[in-house]
């Protein structure tokens, strides 16, 4: 019995190596917190009531050369990212698939300034680690 338990043992210590090299040799997923989170108005419409979004982003790359582009671009892209929100109406910040649109709306926007920018759009995902409208 015992003999079995150190074969079995013997044969999965090369699996474990491979599979640690196979993650080594991987680059590795970053995400990019935008910090401060962006704060601003929306809803312009002349209306009486003030509108306020309050939304912490984070952007996933993968590599350490995609989150430097993008730590260096960060000025840039909070840029589009604060003219984006505030074009937006109450109707497309007030329910979960209206914020998933804008999502979207957002990732795409942040990708077409590192395409501009860098040659490729390098940004993966655009998270919304909070969105907090009034």
């Amino acid at each position: 019995m015992k003999a079995w338990i150190l074969m079995v043992l013997a044969l999965m210590l090369p699996v474990a190596a491979m599979a640690e090299e196979s993650k080594e040799g991987q680059p590795k997923v970053a995400y990019i917190n935008l910090s401060p989170p962006l704060v601003g108005n929306y809803a312009l419409d002349g209306g009486p009531k003030l509108r306020v979004y309050k939304a912490d982003v984070a952007l996933r790359v993968t590599g350490d050369a995609a989150a430097a582009a993008v730590k260096h671009h960060e000025p840039l892209i909070r840029n589009q990212l604060v003219a984006l929100f505030t074009q937006q109406g109450v109707d497309n910040m007030s329910n979960v698939e209206a914020k998933e649109a804008l999502r979207q709306e957002a990732l795409k926007q942040v990708q077409q300034v590192m395409e501009t920018e860098e040659g490729k759009p390098i940004v993966e995902d655009l998270l919304f680690n909070n969105l907090i409208v009034q």
